[in-house]
């Protein structure tokens, strides 16, 4: 069964400096029914204001990727990371057993515009690691992979049998949704209007997939989005 996360019922935070909205449950917010997808734990779509950024904070057991959609974000970390990631680049941290980070805004005008996505690593522990790599220019309504659990020439390696791709249609463009027997598939709309079977997908949209074979995305505008293909 095909279930579509509208944007409207994400969850919410807005603490003034931060605006955040959740795809799948975190911090305050709490939905049994959207406790994830796969190895797919967090879809987090934050608002940075100018001068603000979370300090410092831990993490372990998670690998933690980062597109910059408008402005930047200042990275720090206890690995010694201490980098600028600008739109068109992704991020990649593995926080392993354990490493402390902050994502800063340092612009004094401009907000940053992310998304941070959790993934759920096929084993934890062992030596956290970075990286940080320019996104692969997409083909247009067709998925190119930016990062993989395989060694096939993704951009970023990801400690999951788990594969990411990013599509970036025009209007009246196609985009598939390969479904595999065994694996899970989640596609997340960034940005533009497409429809799909008679639905409307919108910017902040999620699509979890199950086993059937759906027809193709018709994008009404251009559009971003992502495409997760996970091991069950």
């Amino acid at each position: 069964m095909t279930l579509i996360h509208e944007n409207t019922n994400r969850g919410h935070t807005d603490t003034g400096w931060l605006r955040s909205d959740h795809t799948f449950s975190f911090g305050g917010f709490q939905d049994p029914t959207r406790m994830g997808y796969g190895a797919l734990r967090v879809i987090n779509e934050d608002r940075i204001a100018p001068g603000s950024g979370f300090s410092e904070h831990g993490h372990a057991g998670m690998d933690i990727m980062t597109i910059v959609l408008d402005g930047t974000l200042a990275h720090k970390d206890t690995l010694g990371k201490r980098v600028t990631i600008k739109p068109g680049e992704v991020q990649l941290m593995y926080a392993g057993s354990g490493v402390r980070h902050s994502e800063m805004n340092n612009s004094g005008k401009d907000p940053a515009h992310f998304l941070q996505i959790w993934l759920i690593p096929d084993t934890t522990g062992g030596a956290p690691s970075y990286q940080q790599a320019a996104i692969p220019p997409a083909a247009g309504g067709d998925w190119t992979l930016v990062a993989s659990g395989e060694g096939d020439g993704a951009a970023l390696r990801l400690n999951s049998d788990t594969r990411v791709f990013l599509a970036e249609p025009e209007a009246g463009e196609r985009t598939s949704i390969p479904v595999a027997p065994g694996r899970k598939t989640f596609v997340h709309i960034i940005e533009g209007l497409a429809m799909i079977d008679g639905e409307r997908l919108a910017g902040g949209d999620g699509l979890q997939v199950g086993d059937e074979v759906l027809p193709d995305i018709e994008w009404v505008t251009e559009g971003r989005a992502l495409l997760f293909d996970m091991r069950r």
